[in-house]
C-alpha cells in the first residue's frame, strides 16, 4: 500500500467526522462519533494506525506525523460546541443553577489526634501549659536524671532503641520534665505530650506510641493535690460518675508511686473479657516526685515538692472507643478511621 493512499483515507475520515458532528443532536451522539473515529477496537483512525505496518519502512514516519496531527484536530473537534442540523439547539443535560454547590469531601482528625487534643484541653483548663522536647535523647535526661541507674531493667537493649554514642529514642516523655526543670524555677505546672519508642509490638503494644506526662512543682504540694487533679481529669474525659482507685506501685522517679484504675468502661465494673473479670482497667501511673530527681536538676527537695503522672494516648483511645487491637490505629484503613 502506498503512503499517499493511506493519507487519503485519513483525510476521508476527517471529512466524514465533520459531517457526523454537524448532524449530532446531543452529547450522547457526539460520544458515538468519538467511538466511530477513535474507538480502541473498531475506530477508523485506530484501524488506520494498525495498517502502518503495511507501509514501506521509509514511509512510516510521514504517515505517523499525519495521523498524530489528525488525532489532534479530531479531538479538538469532538471537544468543541455541539451544533445540530437545521439550526436546532441540541439537547444538553439540564443544569439547575438553584441547587446548592457540592462541597469537596473533607477528611477528619485521626482518633489519636482527637484524644490528644481532648487531654490537652482538659489539663489546660486545670492551669497546665503544654511543653515539647526532642525525640532523640541522651541517657542522662532519659534515665539518669530520672533516678534510673545503669543496671535498671528499663535500660536493657530489649526495651530501648539505642543510637550511636549515648543517644537513644526516648522511651517516655519524662525527659521533657527534666529539661523544663533545668531551665525553669518553681512553680511549674505543665504537661508533655509526644511520641515515644520502645522495642515492643503486639495487639496492645506498638514500637512507636504516644504519651502525655504531667508535672507540678511548688511548695506544699501533696498526694491529695495529685488525686484531685487526676480525678478532675478522669471525670472530664470519661464522664460524670467515673469510679477510680489508686493502687500502690513503684516508679524510679516518684515516691510514693501509684497506678490508677477506673471501673471498666464496658461492663461498668461487673467483670468482662476486657477487664479480665476484675471490673477495673489501668489507665495511668503517678506519684510524688522523688527527691533524687529534684537534686539532679538543682532543686532543694526540702523547700519544694511536686507530683508527676503519665498516660498512654493509645490506651485511652482504645478505652474511649472500645478498640481491642492497637494496630488498627496505625494501619490507615479508611473503613476504620471513618467511624470517628
Amino acid at each position: 500500500m502506498k503512503v499517499e493512499e493511506w493519507i487519503a483515507e485519513l483525510a476521508d475520515v476527517e471529512r466524514e467526522l465533520s459531517v457526523r458532528l454537524a448532524n449530532a443532536q446531543d452529547v450522547s451522539q457526539v460520544e458515538d462519533v468519538r467511538v466511530w473515529a477513535l474507538g480502541r477496537k473498531a475506530g477508523r483512525v485506530t484501524s488506520l494506525m494498525r495498517r502502518l505496518r503495511d507501509l514501506a519502512p521509509e514511509d512510516r514516519p510521514r504517515a505517523g506525523d499525519a495521523v498524530n496531527s489528525a488525532k489532534v484536530r479530531i479531538e479538538r473537534a469532538l471537544d468543541g460546541p455541539i451544533v445540530g442540523s437545521g439550526n436546532r439547539q441540541p439537547t444538553l443535560p439540564a443544569i439547575d443553577v438553584t441547587l446548592p454547590g457540592r462541597r469537596p469531601p473533607r477528611g477528619s482528625l485521626h482518633p489519636l489526634t482527637q484524644v490528644r487534643r481532648r487531654i490537652e484541653e482538659i489539663f489546660v483548663g486545670l492551669g497546665f501549659r503544654i511543653e515539647q522536647g526532642p525525640e532523640i535523647e541522651d541517657e542522662h535526661h532519659n534515665f539518669e536524671a530520672l533516678n534510673t541507674p545503669a543496671d535498671h531493667p528499663a535500660r536493657d537493649m530489649q526495651d530501648t532503641f539505642y543510637l550511636s554514642g549515648h543517644f537513644l529514642l526516648r522511651t517516655q516523655t519524662s525527659p521533657v520534665q527534666i529539661r523544663l526543670m533545668e531551665t525553669s524555677r518553681p512553680p511549674i505546672r505543665a504537661i508533655m505530650p509526644g511520641r515515644v519508642f520502645r522495642r515492643d509490638s503486639d495487639a496492645t503494644h506498638s514500637p512507636m506510641f504516644h504519651q502525655v506526662e504531667g508535672l507540678l512543682v511548688d511548695s506544699g504540694v501533696t498526694m491529695a493535690h495529685l488525686k484531685g487533679a487526676l480525678m478532675s481529669f478522669l471525670t472530664a474525659f470519661f464522664g460524670e460518675g467515673t469510679r477510680a482507685r489508686f493502687r500502690p506501685s513503684f516508679f524510679p522517679f516518684t515516691e510514693p508511686s501509684a497506678e490508677v484504675d477506673i471501673a471498666c468502661v464496658l461492663c461498668m465494673g461487673a467483670g468482662c473479657r476486657v477487664c479480665k473479670g476484675s471490673g477495673w482497667l489501668e489507665v495511668l501511673g503517678c506519684g510524688m516526685v522523688d527527691p533524687e530527681v529534684f537534686r539532679a536538676v538543682g532543686y532543694d527537695p526540702e523547700s519544694v515538692t511536686g507530683y508527676a503522672f503519665g498516660m498512654g494516648i493509645e490506651r485511652l483511645t482504645m478505652l474511649r472507643y472500645a478498640i481491642d487491637d492497637m494496630r488498627l490505629l496505625f494501619e490507615n484503613d479508611h473503613r476504620f478511621l471513618e467511624q470517628f
